[in-house]
């Protein structure tokens, strides 16, 4: 029982810290504009998709790797000055409504340039499983929870200890305040957009070795990234972290307990449950104590 239980988890944390990655670009975007980019899940399959591509044309897998992470970084700045940008000012809803249509705008030219079939990575150091307590653990998930991580740990850094963090953060608090005292909210804006591009696309690459991607793996990545970002509470941080942990964790334990068929529902049941008993999330709304 405890390796079954320790193997549920172990899954449920690997997935869980890409949801994490997911949700802290959620949480960019969101302090930074108050838009909710549903783009997001395009950055993860980008970052696989485009991993798989260079390493298949002979680049050498760093090379390959830092480029699946600059294209999608490139790819949101232009959603950003294209799309956002020119209607400033415009209504949530229209924000909104704007980010799905770049999501299914990149979906449709994945799918028609790179194809539907489904694609994987090598491991980063080899597929030999590791036993603990009877429980099995992927080298590759130790990547993906080490590389999660030193994320938490640098964005922590460049918030509290980089004058482009803080200012971030001043524009996240009050973005006319920010403005008055001559920060530039338009460049917040653009790096918000690029950084949260380059940690979705970060998280494709790390779980491509393990889960594959294909053109429309972004779909439900990105809903269950907005899910924990809504259970960390939206604007926070620490709580987008929490919040990937908790839902990949409980996904990963619903399809092992009870059935693998509603492992894709359990995140949208625990959404509902948030919005109706604590719509602030487990760590409230924006606040200035943030990762």
């Amino acid at each position: 029982m405890l390796a079954q239980f320790l193997q549920f988890l172990f899954s449920g944390v690997t997935v869980g810290a890409t949801y994490a990655l997911a949700a802290l670009g959620f949480t960019l975007i969101y302090n930074a504009s108050n838009v909710i980019n549903f783009a997001q899940g395009e950055f993860i399959m980008l970052g696989g998709m485009l991993a798989v591509l260079f390493t298949q044309a002979g680049l050498p897998l760093p090379v390959a790797l830092a480029l699946a992470i600059i294209v999608p970084a490139i790819v949101g700045v232009l959603i950003e000055k294209l799309a956002i940008e020119p209607v400033k000012g415009a209504e949530t809803v229209t924000l909104i409504i704007i980010t799905i249509g770049a999501s299914l705008v990149i979906r449709g030219l994945v799918a028609v340039f790179l194809g539907k079939n489904t694609h994987s990575l090598p491991p980063f150091s080899g597929d030999t499983p590791i036993e603990i307590l009877g429980a099995t653990l992927l080298p590759q998930s130790l990547w993906v929870l080490g590389v999660t991580a030193l994320v938490v740990v640098a964005l922590w850094y460049f918030f509290n200890r980089t004058l482009q963090g803080k200012a971030m953060l001043a524009t996240s608090v009050n973005r006319l305040a920010a403005e008055l005292v001559g920060i530039n909210t338009s460049w917040v804006l653009f790096m918000s957009f690029a950084m949260s591009a380059a940690l979705g696309a970060l998280g494709g690459i790390l779980l491509t070795p393990i889960t594959m991607t294909s053109y429309d793996v972004g779909i439900m990545l990105g809903l269950k990234g907005f899910v924990a970002a809504v259970l960390g509470g939206l604007g926070n941080g620490l709580g987008a972290v929490v919040g990937g942990l908790l839902v990949g964790i409980l996904e990963a334990m619903g399809a092992g307990y009870i059935s693998s068929a509603y492992k894709d529902a359990i995140p949208f049941v625990l959404i509902l449950f948030i919005l109706f008993f604590m719509p602030r999330g487990l760590f409230g709304g924006k606040s200035t104590d943030r990762v």
